[in-house]
């Protein structure tokens, strides 16, 4: 599976969006085989672009693409009683907004462990997926123990989107192992790690002005601190110098090789690639990771450098601890 995440979350993020030049951006990437689109409730717009995007593919569209479009979407919901007529309702919108009879996939968060009402809106997901409106339900940001207790409680759950990057290897330890042994897929995002996993920036240096590109979004100062957790700066360019060594010997770029590497990990069943609609594309980049095979020279080159990075593990916990921590 390789899909292409959309990122609509707010104006401050990618700026005021124009839906029909959203719309298009999407049209051209469902066209290019790219057709798997993940969004959330709360990402601004999302999924009501979707919703304008799936009646144009459904209009305009031979019926072979329409087949192989996704829409992965998410509920994260605020931690109050989980009852069947608030889940219903909400899910309900999200049907409206997207435009389908039912969602193929709801991906669950929770905020607060120490209130077990995941645990009830998860089984009211449970009976709208046997009603037909929802296809198949998933989690995102959900550490082992409770991806485990969710199991155990007999909640069909197919995958976990977690972060996952060379930089962020902690799904590859617990999360993975009970994956492995229940059937879990996991699905990553941050793979490219916002966009610094890339040739614009190999070669910076972040504590001279003006002599590495800003760090002007969200992502990419998220996952700069994830950088400086990891190992720091200076690391992160040796990682750099190592994936475009790779890239240069495959003739394609780093990023392609960063998600290449995290597909090719146990139980990854797909890769959310960021794309800002009209901003960045990455059709070719992505396209490239399926023809792309890494041989145990390039493993063990980047391996040499990971390894010299701190166990993210140790220093931030398990998946999705970091949006939990007080």
């Amino acid at each position: 599976m390789q899909s292409a995440e959309w990122d609509v979350a707010n104006e401050w993020w990618v700026g005021k969006i124009d839906r029909n030049d959203a719309v298009e951006a999407m049209l051209k990437y469902a066209d290019a085989g790219l057709s798997t689109f993940d969004m959330a409730d709360h990402y601004g717009p999302a999924e009501d672009l979707y919703g304008i995007f799936i009646n144009r593919v459904r209009r305009e569209r031979p019926p072979e693409l329409l087949e192989t479009v996704r829409g992965l979407t998410k509920w994260v919901p605020p931690p109050v009683k989980m009852t069947r007529s608030f889940v219903v309702q909400n899910i309900d919108v999200s049907r409206k907004r997207m435009d389908v009879a039912s969602l193929d996939m709801l991906q669950f968060h929770w905020w607060d462990y120490s209130n077990s009402g995941y645990l009830d809106a998860l089984k009211h997901l449970t009976d709208l997926k046997e009603e037909g409106k929802i296809k198949t339900i998933a989690l995102t940001n959900f550490d082992t123990e409770r991806l485990r207790i969710i199991l155990e409680n007999g909640i069909p759950v197919v995958s976990n989107q977690v972060q996952h990057s060379l930089v962020d290897m902690r799904p590859q330890q617990k999360m993975a192992e009970l994956c492995q042994l229940t059937g879990v897929k996991l699905i990553t995002y941050g793979t490219v790690m916002g966009g610094l996993l890339s040739e614009k920036f190999l070669d910076t240096n972040l504590s001279i002005p003006f002599a590495a590109p800003p760090l002007n979004t969200p992502s990419l100062q998220k996952y700069k601190r994830m950088v400086d957790a990891w190992g720091g700066w200076s690391l992160f360019q040796e990682l750099l110098r190592t994936l475009k060594t790779v890239a240069n010997k495959h003739g394609v770029s780093i990023p392609t090789v960063a998600v290449k590497y995290i597909l090719d990990q146990p139980t990854v069943a797909g890769s959310m690639v960021g794309v800002r609609l009209g901003l960045s594309e990455h059709i070719k980049d992505v396209n490239a990771v399926f023809s792309l095979v890494l041989d145990e020279e390039d493993i063990s080159s980047i391996l040499q450098v990971t390894n010299k990075g701190k166990d993210l593990q140790k220093v931030i916990g398990d998946c999705g601890d970091e949006y939990r921590r007080a």
